[in-house]
């Protein structure tokens, strides 16, 4: 199985392209982060990336999701929107020490070699829109971007940058170097 992550700075178009990726037949993995934040909110809770166990919360999911088995038998590529390293980087981003739940499941995907080493990097269109789940400027999710783009770095991944463009010429992009292998 190859997995492959889709990553970038928030509101850059990550859910978009990995949709696209999805009715083009490639399998995909939601945002965590994101689920985590609805069922939060949902149980009365309007922030609940303020909490202290926030990021355990966000890292049992991924966990959870990334060892579940494909939903076919012939599935050999997962494109996951966002991975334990995003944790770490919205970790360092809020000022946060990183829990020993994160620490334990980078050391794990990087023992295991869970994830390809070459990461899709989504970059910004120019713009960041507010969501319930992204209370984020634009000039803020520049300071994330360059926080994700470290935290790959730092533990030895290499960024595939996916420019501004249309949504199909980006997923063209994805798809095409994974169709050749790389």
């Amino acid at each position: 199985m190859k997995r492959y992550i889709l990553t970038g700075t928030p509101g850059a178009g990550k859910t978009t392209v990995l949709r696209r990726l999805e009715e083009q037949g490639l399998e995909v993995v939601d945002e965590a982060a994101t689920a985590v934040i609805a069922r939060e909110q949902a149980q009365g809770d309007p922030e609940p990336w303020t909490q202290a166990a926030f990021i355990d919360k966000v890292v049992a999911l991924q966990r959870e999701r990334q060892v579940q088995q494909p939903t076919a038998d012939s599935v050999r590529v997962q494109i996951y929107d966002r991975s334990p390293i995003c944790t770490h980087a919205l970790g360092t981003y809020l000022g946060r020490p990183i829990p020993d739940t994160l620490a334990a499941e980078i050391d794990r995907i990087t023992r295991e070699h869970v994830y390809q080493q070459r990461v899709f990097f989504i970059r910004t269109i120019g713009f960041c829109e507010p969501t319930a789940a992204r209370r984020i400027s634009f000039q803020e999710s520049l300071v994330f971007e360059r926080i994700h783009e470290q935290s790959y770095r730092q533990f030895g991944y290499e960024l595939v940058d996916v420019p501004a463009g249309t949504v199909a010429a980006r997923a063209a992009l994805i798809a095409d170097t994974i169709a050749q292998g790389h």
